[in-house]
């Protein structure tokens, strides 16, 4: 188990609990499992605790938590029958966006993510989820295929943002995003999205303009980091808590502002703890936002999400 740093007194029950348990097998006279049943009790309890108030810094702790279940992982999980497609017909393969043709439910769709990688080689990989411009066109020339075939898509957002170098601005980072931002618009077929952990700037938009955004519940959804507007608002990036305060970029806030319809429930202690949970709470979300939007007719469908845009921020403005 990974420990994030508010969670050090529960690692230090859990890690007594099972030291216990360790002195009792290798030595079978010692009985101590009424002791580290009572530890068991007093950690339950204390995650209880720690995961009933989380401040929106820590959700973002939770969001970025290196166990959560990445898109690869979803994509095992929840889809079957997974056809990767690579390449933006233009540049290269950008590892750090997946997708391709998949079913979901027996359903066929096109599934697009972003993923961060789970190990130090996969992370390098995978650019830690932040996308280069190939990365963008090749999202978009998946979607156009879903609206030439008539596909729906469903797209899973876990990134810090789009990625910031040199080579990605040379290629037209800003334009790639941009244009997938107004393919997600334009397509005439149902657009779900759920933020699986992190929703960065506009890299986590491009792929979340739909007709339906879900949240996970302690995923995080804003236009910066908080670290990043720290160091601009205060000069000091140690100022994350209170920029985390002031984005409102829990899915909490968002859904007061309308701008995430769903929020999905996570397992007692974040969704790397019972991944598997976690992971079936997710595809049920996308079948019931797939459901509501059965039988609209293209038209219909980019109609209600352009205006689902345009009306964004007017609900809850007084909160």
């Amino acid at each position: 188990m990974n420990y994030l740093d508010f969670e050090k007194p529960l690692a230090e029950i859990e890690g007594k609990a099972e030291e216990l348990r360790a002195m009792a097998r290798s030595n079978e006279e010692t009985n101590v499992e009424e002791e580290a049943v009572a530890l068991d009790k007093k950690a339950a309890d204390m995650l209880v605790e720690l995961y009933a108030g989380l401040t929106p810094w820590r959700k973002c702790q939770v969001a970025r938590h290196p166990k959560r279940p990445h898109c690869s992982d979803y994509i095992s999980a929840v889809f079957s029958e997974f056809t990767p497609l690579a390449g933006d017909r233009g540049f290269s393969d950008d590892h750090a966006v997946m997708g391709g043709l998949a079913r979901f439910k027996d359903r066929p769709v096109v599934v697009i993510g972003q993923d961060k990688g789970s190990d130090t080689s996969s992370r390098i990989e995978r650019n830690f989820g932040m996308a280069r411009p190939e990365g963008y066109r090749k999202a978009i020339r998946l979607m156009e295929m879903a609206s030439r075939f008539n596909l729906p898509v469903v797209t899973l957002v876990d990134t810090p943002g789009a990625y910031p170098g040199k080579g990605a601005e040379e290629r037209g980072q800003s334009e790639a995003i941009a244009r997938s931002t107004e393919m997600c618009l334009q397509i005439g077929v149902p657009l779900v999205s759920v933020i699986i952990g992190e929703g960065g700037s506009g890299g986590a938009v491009a792929f979340a303009t739909a007709n339906k955004l879900a949240m996970l519940e302690h995923s995080v959804y804003s236009v910066i980091s908080p670290e990043g507007c720290a160091s601009i608002l205060w000069k000091d990036s140690e100022k994350m808590r209170e920029a985390a305060e002031a984005l409102r970029l829990t899915a909490q806030d968002l859904q007061k502002l309308g701008v995430v319809d769903r929020i999905v429930d996570e397992p007692l202690g974040g969704a790397h703890r019972h991944r598997e949970v976690a992971m079936a709470s997710v595809s049920d979300a996308i079948a019931a936002m797939l459901d509501d939007l059965a039988g609209m007719d293209g038209k219909a469908l980019i109609k209600a999400r352009r205006d689902k845009f345009l009306a964004m921020g007017s609900k809850g403005l007084a909160a």
